[in-house]
């Protein structure tokens, strides 16, 4: 997992430095809040995630799976899961991301083993959840119970977010079972060595043989493999790559806008600009200047 991991963006918890590491993204469409530079690219984050649909249909897919959650369903999605969140018709949703250690109540505390069973698993990317069934509908509701929660958020509101997610875990726990048997894929495995390829590659200028050749497989059985597995084609993610890789260096670097562009395989700035401010909703120089953050 560590290895395939390399090849993908890491989404990072923008709460990761507060004393509490609670995430909650609101997306309608394809905008996010607060911004994420990994939205809308294959990414995986070190948190737990919960995902309930408010509105429409959402599509998410990992390497080897696709699957539809329409208004009213939820997912759970593993941490470490290579993933893509994408909307199907009219979506708006909320993400829930939170660490792990949340879950355990005290270092050393037997309740870890019923973490790490789930976590540690795999062959356990996701778990989808309707409210057809009884258990499966509690977990909707406790859902449900946390997008309330950001809307009235009351002094005791760290405390009953801890509740409920300790609770939406047990119900998930006790109900589930956890798969066994390996499942491969050559598609994935194919994948993997393309990506790999991309992320040396990515500031240089890539062709579709290129990519097709890292994988040994013809130019038509890579974009079948795209489309498989990312529901898009080989150069509109190598460009949502690209300005995701520019969103970091923004972020992190001092380095001039155009040194960026260049750096991440765009030989144009003008072409770089209109880019990212389609991505992101900023001008390269303003989401330096706030970070991504969730300015209006």
């Amino acid at each position: 997992m560590d290895l395939e991991k390399e090849n993908y963006i890491n989404s990072v918890n923008l709460n990761i430095d507060t004393d509490f590491p609670y995430l909650v993204l609101d997306v309608e469409g394809d905008k996010a809040c607060p911004r994420n530079p990994g939205f809308q690219v294959m990414h995986w984050h070190e948190d737990l995630q919960f995902i309930y649909v408010l509105d429409g249909i959402i599509e998410v897919r990992t390497l080897d799976d696709a699957l539809q959650i329409q208004a009213g369903e939820a997912i759970f999605i593993n941490k470490d899961v290579v993933h893509f969140v994408g909307e199907i018709k009219n979506c708006h949703y909320n993400s829930f991301l939170f660490p792990a250690y949340f879950l355990a109540f005290y270092a050393g505390s037997p309740a870890k083993d019923f973490v790490d069973s789930v976590i540690m698993n795999e062959r356990l990317p996701f778990v989808h959840f309707t409210p057809d069934s009884g258990w499966q509908k509690e977990i909707t509701t406790l859902l449900q119970q946390l997008v309330q929660l950001e809307k009235n958020k009351t002094d005791f509101y760290v405390y009953e977010v801890l509740v409920r997610l300790s609770s939406l875990w047990l119900t998930m726990r006790k109900n589930i079972t956890l798969p066994q048997e390996q499942k491969g894929s050559v598609v994935h495995l194919r994948m993997q060595k393309i990506l790999r390829f991309m992320e040396e590659h990515f500031s240089e200028d890539i062709t579709l043989s290129d990519l097709s050749a890292s994988a040994n497989i013809s130019k038509s059985e890579c974009s079948r493999c795209f489309r498989m597995s990312m529901g898009t084609t080989p150069y509109k993610y190598l460009t949502e790559y690209r300005l995701s890789k520019a969103a970091q260096l923004l972020a992190k670097t001092n380095e001039p806008v155009g040194n960026i562009a260049a750096a991440v395989g765009f030989h144009q700035i003008s072409h770089f600009g209109k880019c990212f401010k389609e991505k992101t909703g900023y001008s390269p120089k303003a989401y330096r200047a706030g970070r991504g953050g969730s300015q209006t």
